[in-house]
């Protein structure tokens, strides 16, 4: 279920976001295009996600898993200009054998171009997106390709998506739902099931929980994502 912010501007940013990559040269992400000139054109960039059939899919990003051989550390070489040592760091163990780096390393900064705007947008919708995994593998990519949004991961790192925890996966303290849907839900047991809390808030608004030291499951659904509010992150 996409959230609402997204769905009502997804289209413009999209629209920013590639307009972006297809000149990332200049955007100033932590270095990170340097290789930009070889790197496919921007018609083949991953978009924002919108609502509907429609919806954009992100490129895939080669893991060690799905990408058959790895291209050794050293032949880790775009077809034109160079790489800086950080570039480098972030195509180590993604790059498949006979593919151009600088394909992979586009993915990489589009991840960055996402959450540039989406900032400037809203920034818990930004840090929902990462905590919702609609922004995939952001964690390599902000470390080596754009660290000034480490703090995005940082916050995300304590928030919860929609989905059930228990035990340890709780973290007492306040959380806020930064953009639940119209099928948003939440419910809070103790010990033996007993209801601690539950609650459906309309689609859009930004509804705060507290989590209690004596919870002991947490389920979401339709809710997006649950950011730490306060002395939480």
């Amino acid at each position: 279920m996409r959230h609402p912010f997204l769905a009502g501007a997804a289209v413009a940013l999209a629209t920013a976001v590639l307009a972006a990559c297809g000149s990332s040269a200049g955007s100033g992400d932590g270095g990170g295009e340097a290789a930009a000139g070889s790197a496919p054109s921007a018609a083949a960039s991953p978009t924002l996600p919108v609502a509907g059939p429609a919806a954009g899919t992100p490129a895939p990003q080669p893991r060690k898993s799905d990408a058959g051989p790895e291209a050794p550390a050293g032949d880790i070489t775009p077809a034109t200009g160079s790489l800086t040592k950080k570039q480098e760091e972030y195509l180590t163990g993604r790059v498949p054998k006979g593919m151009d780096p600088a394909a992979v390393l586009q993915t990489g900064q589009e991840t960055c171009d996402r959450l540039r705007y989406l900032v400037k947008a809203d920034r818990d919708i930004a840090v929902g997106s990462i905590v919702s995994g609609e922004i995939t593998n952001a964690g390599p990519a902000v470390t080596h390709l754009c660290p000034q949004h480490q703090d995005l991961l940082d916050e995300a790192s304590l928030g919860y998506a929609d989905g059930t925890y228990e035990g340890a996966e709780i973290r007492p303290g306040r959380y806020r739902a930064v953009s639940p849907t119209t099928t948003c839900g939440w419910r809070l047991t103790g010990a033996g099931g007993k209801e601690l809390g539950s609650g459906s808030p309309a689609a859009g608004e930004r509804v705060e929980i507290t989590v209690p030291e004596s919870a002991r499951t947490f389920t979401s659904t339709g809710c997006y994502a649950w950011l730490p509010r306060g002395e939480n992150r």
